[in-house]
């Protein structure tokens, strides 16, 4: 494990100083949440059509093995800082174990000593308490929802502002809320652009973070776009999902346009990923997958990642396994950026630059770890180490599934098996030997840095706390009911 760290180190420095006489990219990265691999025509799906990110497709390096995490804020706890959600304290998407660990550089704290402006538009998800925001992470410019969702409330700190929707949200801006109009994800959009705008008149290099709050439920649609699959889809909730998604389509066009318009096209990498596997849309295509987000199979890790930057990477296809982790140390790379002992210490990942050049460029063998996590409150990780778990190379995948305290092995060959349909691991016992011992290693490695298992939860939601400040009121009934955790826990 070691090893393979050592080597994706190796291969970052020689990208850093391979860029350093080029002109660092701007780079916009748009991460849609609970959009799966099969939620992209071009990707097969049969119903769904998704003309601009088909267009991101034909112009871009396209990651078709790409390792996510499987659920929301597991995912954007790794990507922003290049190493695995556990060792970030986050092993849940609630209850004070959505926040991203204090001691963790991000990437926004590293492009910005490389002299971008930083700004987030959408979601956060890793932290409501004003120490976890992301203003104090690294984000110069923060325009984002609370909580896992617009609209969510749960127990502890989680949740934003009381009463929102999709529709007309109240948005957490650098430091107080504002009233806004229009579609959640409009709205995301349209600040970005504003943002960039402005950077790009000063003359000053960017990061543009826009996590949209869409397709996740709950599935708040504008009409006009539920109607493009309202006689498609014999399902309503996959005609809201899907409008949901083509209006995150629409949105892309947009931005693509504007950015020929404006004359950054050549100038601007522009990455679309997802965060996790699919929900609603798997009921009509999953790319031939077995399982969905919040499950450890195949279908609830691989994620769309497209890769475009016209003045520099040639359209293709890269088959190597990959990951959100690798995605900090590639822009790191990028950026020009120069990394201390400490973030270079942090990142598990590997620079995807050698890929972006040459889709068939070397790419040692490793071996990634997914873990579900979301074990109840109060209880020992350990009982949970083989639940839903998984470790992979780039041909062999192991899954435990029904594991407590002891495995439940399965193997699948990838190369061969893509479904993991049929369980070979009484055929390849060293190879059950050789994953096991890895995973054995990474959980010895990893359990210590669960910094968020014990934390109190807080009495009241910090954004909600702020908003009533700005605007009056105070918790109803139903918002007290929601942060109850006696209440939560119950069976409903």
């Amino acid at each position: 494990m070691k090893s393979l760290f050592l080597i994706g180190v190796a291969l970052c420095v020689v990208s850093v100083q391979a860029f350093a006489a080029g002109k660092p990219p701007n780079i916009i990265l748009i991460i849609t949440d609970d959009q799966g691999y099969g939620d992209v025509s071009a990707h097969g799906n049969p119903i769904l059509q998704t003309p601009q990110l088909d267009r991101l497709h034909a112009a871009s390096v396209r990651f078709t093995d790409f390792q996510v995490s499987p659920t929301c804020a597991p995912t954007r706890a790794a990507l922003l800082t290049g190493r695995h959600e556990f060792k970030n304290g986050i092993t849940h998407t609630i209850l004070e174990r959505e926040r991203l660990a204090p001691g963790a550089v991000t990437l926004a704290e590293v492009l910005r000593s490389a002299g971008y402006a930083t700004g987030i538009f959408g979601k956060w998800h890793l932290g409501d308490e004003p120490d976890y925001r992301p203003e104090r992470r690294g984000f110069d410019e923060v325009f984002i929802h609370g909580g896992g969702g617009i609209g969510q409330t749960y127990p502890g700190s989680c949740g934003d502002a009381p009463g929102n929707t999709y529709f007309d949200p109240a948005i957490y801006h650098n430091g107080a809320f504002v009233k806004t109009k229009g579609y959640c994800t409009d709205v995301f959009f349209r600040e970005a652009l504003r943002w960039i705008d402005q950077q790009a008149d000063a003359g000053k290099p960017f990061y543009a973070h826009v996590a949209t709050n869409a397709p996740h439920t709950p599935l708040q649609v504008r009409p006009e776009d539920e109607a493009r699959y309202a006689d498609k889809v014999a399902d309503p909730a996959t005609a809201k999902f899907f409008g949901m998604i083509a209006n995150i389509d629409d949105n892309l066009g947009r931005l693509l346009d504007h950015l020929k318009a404006r004359d950054l096209e050549r100038d601007t990498l522009v990455i679309f990923i997802t965060d996790n596997g699919g929900t609603v849309g798997t009921r009509v295509w999953n790319a031939g997958m077995r399982g969905q987000k919040g499950t450890p199979w195949r279908g609830g890790v691989r994620a769309v990642s497209f890769w475009s930057w016209p003045g520099r990477f040639a359209p293709g296809d890269v088959a190597a396994s990959t990951a959100h982790l690798d995605v900090f140390p590639t822009l790191a790379t990028l950026a020009g950026a120069r990394l201390d002992a400490r973030t270079r210490g942090q990142i598990e990942g590997r620079s995807l630059v050698p890929l972006l050049d040459n889709p068939g460029a070397p790419w040692p063998d490793r071996t990634l770890v997914t873990h579900v996590g979301r074990w109840p409150r109060g209880t020992s990780p350990e009982a949970w180490k083989y639940k839903n778990c998984a470790i992979r190379d780039a041909r062999w995948r192991m899954v435990s599934i029904e594991g407590g305290t002891s495995p439940a092995w399965q193997l699948f060959d990838l190369q061969t098996d893509p479904g993991e349909q049929t369980n070979v691991a009484a055929r390849h016992a060293p190879v059950v030997e050789r994953l096991a011992a890895a995973y054995e290693a990474w959980w010895t490695d990893t359990r210590p840095l669960l910094v968020n298992e014990d934390a109190p939860l807080a009495s009241m939601n910090p954004l909600k706390e702020l908003y009533w400040k700005q605007f009056g009121g105070g918790p109803s009934a139903a918002d007290l009911e929601k942060m109850d955790y006696e209440r939560f826990r119950k069976p409903r």
